[in-house]
């Protein structure tokens, strides 16, 4: 709760729940704090796969995973949340556009600890800015060494998780708000 709050007074974009192996009741508790923990800035809280929780909790948004539900009738029937996809092809994010998202998280982009299998590049992120729609965010290995190429590449911004948890929050946002 801690670092949402910080995060949100520092100015951060987004902040994703992301506790998939939470009880309903629990996870909901904890949506509805870091909401409440965010409120009064510029700060959107997004929900990991889950836009019943985001729904209730009042969160802004959804991050459905590539493989979760269809994004067309979380559309349809959550059409008040943002409603990000992560996708890992360029066929998938068009398909997450085509079905209503309002943006993606393309990647992973460089190689990244716990992600098996190849990672993506930067000319597939920009091949992807280029023909998509809907802005897309790179993830996946991305830290301020990393913000200007994948800017350059098209990308309208970037998601990581180590940057945020390696040191204190204040001087990371501040790297990466130099490095773009």
């Amino acid at each position: 709760m801690a670092l949402a709050r910080e995060g949100a007074r520092l100015g951060i974009d987004y902040v994703q729940v992301r506790e998939k192996d939470l009880a309903d009741r629990a996870l909901l508790r904890l949506v509805t704090e870091v909401v409440l923990a965010t409120t009064g800035t510029g700060t959107r809280v997004l929900v990991n796969g889950r836009a019943d929780v985001a729904s209730l909790a009042g969160a802004h948004g959804v991050q459905l995973p590539e493989a979760a539900l269809p994004v067309e009738p979380v559309r349809r029937a959550f059409g008040h949340l943002l409603l990000g996809v992560s996708c890992h092809s360029i066929e998938a994010a068009h398909k997450a556009a085509a079905g209503g998202a309002n943006f993606v998280l393309l990647g992973p982009i460089h190689p990244t600890p716990g992600k098996e299998g190849p990672f993506l590049g930067l000319d597939v992120l920009a091949e992807a800015s280029r023909r998509l729609a809907i802005p897309v965010h790179a993830i996946g290995g991305i830290d301020a060494e990393h913000v200007r190429a994948v800017r350059a590449a098209g990308a309208r911004g970037m998601a990581a998780i180590r940057p945020f948890l390696a040191r204190p929050l204040g001087p990371v946002v501040e790297e990466l708000r130099r490095a773009t």
